[in-house]
């Protein structure tokens, strides 16, 4: 009997090319992995239902479902389609009993390049799907991305401009804090003293930055193979007080998405116990 790992949580787009959501939430148990965050696409390829079942049968708890957003758009018509999508999603994270729908907000629509009408559709986005989620008991977390996704995935791209976002939406529209698109902010502890001030961290997503990186999207590393400090981070987000699950997301088509799924489980606890539940 393996013993529980208390505090780690996978993402399972870091196993996602070595199994399907039952197996990948099978290997998670058998690796004392009592938590995780599955992708919609991973829910869809084996059906909502059995999604639900796999987290009942195995007592999960879900920390996410990745991910609802994407409200920019060229058209009205589109706009819509993207709001109706999110009513989708937030329907699957209800089911799923998530914590969060994390929000990837989306960049630019396609030809255009007014940035802060983009950021605008954004914020009518997640307002007009936001009774919908409280009515399901949903969460919503704005997750900045890095700035070099500013175009094409966000444009929300520090957590500072994912907070003032939120502020001017509703106090309980919340953010996901991911290490790997915001260790490099300036004034950064302020921020996560902020978010926690303000009761709006529901989630916490872990991995490294590695240097040089060779891919801008799927080569994220390992904790502890990059620059980023992972303890310290910890503890800024506990000094917010924020001591819920922390989820490792890891996209690495060359690495560790080519390796045996159980090695990397087995790294994701080893490196977590070691490095990002530290206490400095």
């Amino acid at each position: 009997m393996v013993a529980p790992v208390p505090g780690l949580s996978i993402n399972l787009a870091t196993v996602r090319q070595q199994w399907n959501m039952r197996e990948a939430a099978e290997a998670c148990v058998r690796h004392g992995i009592h938590a995780i965050s599955p992708w919609r696409d991973q829910v869809a390829a084996i059906g909502l239902d059995e999604a639900v079942r796999v987290v009942r049968d195995l007592n999960l708890q879900v920390t996410g479902l990745c991910r609802g957003g994407m409200f920019p758009a060229a058209t009205a018509e589109l706009r819509q389609a993207a709001i109706d999508e999110n009513r989708r999603a937030i329907d699957e994270a209800a089911a799923l009993k998530a914590d969060c729908l994390v929000l990837v907000v989306g960049g630019l629509p396609g030809g255009t390049r007014d940035i802060e009408a983009a950021r605008s559709m954004v914020r009518d986005g997640i307002s007009t799907v936001l009774p919908h989620a409280r009515a399901q008991g949903v969460k919503l977390a704005i997750e900045p991305l890095h700035p070099m996704y500013a175009a094409d995935r966000s444009c929300v791209n520090t957590l500072a401009q994912a907070l003032d976002m939120a502020g001017e939406i509703a106090p309980d529209v919340g953010v996901a804090i991911d290490t790997y698109h915001v260790w490099w902010e300036p004034n950064l502890a302020a921020s996560i003293a902020r978010a926690g001030r303000d009761g709006r961290i529901f989630a916490h997503h872990i991995c490294d930055w590695l240097v040089p990186t060779k891919d801008l999207l799927l080569d994220r590393g390992m904790m502890g193979d990059g620059v980023i400090d992972l303890s310290g981070f910890r503890a800024m987000i506990e000094a917010a007080g924020y001591f819920g699950s922390h989820e490792v997301e890891i996209f690495s088509a060359q690495d560790w998405w080519t390796r045996d799924g159980d090695e990397v489980l087995r790294v994701c606890v080893e490196r977590y116990q070691s490095l990002c539940a530290a206490r400095v």
